[in-house]
């Protein structure tokens, strides 16, 4: 009669994990000691500052030490929500970030699933050579470049329209007020569109070609092969960018805003970081402008966790 033992599974000790921990930092010495600059630019440029948020919660003068500063606790972001230009201000960052969020998002993935399907090598590389060179330059030519296309005086957009016959006379685009979350979203899609679309040629550009040589021999034609392999495939690439994007949402900087406002459209330009800008360091109200950023940050965290939390409940899918 044989008698069978069952081998017991033995766990790690805690030397033996500390051993393995210590080789395994002797081998990949050489990569942390690569990314230790990094490391330390992110520590200095992005966690440093936050001490800065005590300011806050301060009457800060500046000159004097973190001793000397006069408390006042949460009176500064109760003067934030007291102030009615701080609502016309999120509901234009709000608009703009959502005419943003759904035209930048969809427009980059069309626009990389079509060139996908371009097979003339050298035309496919000039297009996407052509589109993404608009990222580089600065938005101070963008907007000049804007503002000339949109003027009343030999604009192209209102010559265009005016030769078409749909207008009898130059609209002064830059000063309608109505008009100016277009005009942002528009421009921003011209200059953004070819580099936001890299990422998604590169998730197509690993889709398996056997997987359409299958499809063609079921007789499925290009429209099914783009909704039936080419959109799954880049399934994951497309949640994530949308969850950091939903992260973003109030985080839209004011360089377009700034270089594109004026005076006759101030109501529609004003943006949160803007108004952090003018009503805060502009004013000398380093408090007041430091609780306008908290507010920002502390929103778009809630809502990278809320985003990801929703993504992965329904579509298992999440960045963390």
């Amino acid at each position: 009669m044989e008698m069978v033992t069952a081998s017991k599974t033995t766990t790690p000790t805690k030397m033996e994990k500390s051993k393995r921990f210590l080789r395994l930092s002797l081998q990949n010495r050489y990569l942390y000691a690569m990314s230790l600059p990094f490391v330390i630019w992110v520590f200095v440029f992005s966690y440093l500052p936050l001490w800065g948020w005590t300011m806050a919660f301060q009457k800060f003068r500046p000159g004097r030490s973190f001793w000397e500063q006069e408390w006042v606790g949460f009176d500064h972001f109760k003067a934030l929500f007291q102030d009615d230009m701080f609502y016309t201000v999120m509901r234009n960052t709000l608009a703009m970030s959502f005419m943003g969020l759904i035209a930048g998002f969809a427009v980059p993935i069309i626009f990389a699933v079509i060139l996908n399907e371009v097979r003339h090598m050298f035309f496919k590389r000039f297009v996407q050579t052509v589109s993404y060179l608009p990222h580089f330059v600065s938005w101070v030519v963008v907007a000049g470049i804007v503002t000339k296309m949109l003027s009343t005086e030999n604009g192209a957009v209102n010559d265009m329209l005016m030769w078409l016959g749909l207008i009898p006379e130059p609209i002064q685009f830059m000063a309608k007020g109505e008009l100016f979350w277009g005009i942002v979203t528009v421009s921003d899609i011209w200059k953004e569109t070819g580099w936001n679309a890299i990422i998604y040629l590169a998730a197509i550009a690993g889709i398996g070609p056997e997987l359409y040589e299958a499809a063609k021999v079921d007789g499925a034609n290009r429209i099914r092969q783009i909704w039936h392999i080419t959109l799954p495939g880049i399934r994951s690439t497309i949640i994530i960018l949308l969850i950091m994007s939903i992260g973003h949402l109030i985080s839209i900087g004011f360089e377009k805003q700034f270089l594109l406002g004026n005076n006759l459209v101030r109501d529609y330009s004003q943006v949160l970081d803007l108004y952090a800008l003018n009503y805060g360091l502009g004013m000398g109200r380093f408090s007041f402008g430091t609780a306008i950023n908290i507010f920002n940050s502390v929103v778009s965290v809630l809502l990278l966790f809320a985003a990801n939390g929703i993504f992965k409940r329904v579509t298992k899918e999440s960045i963390m």
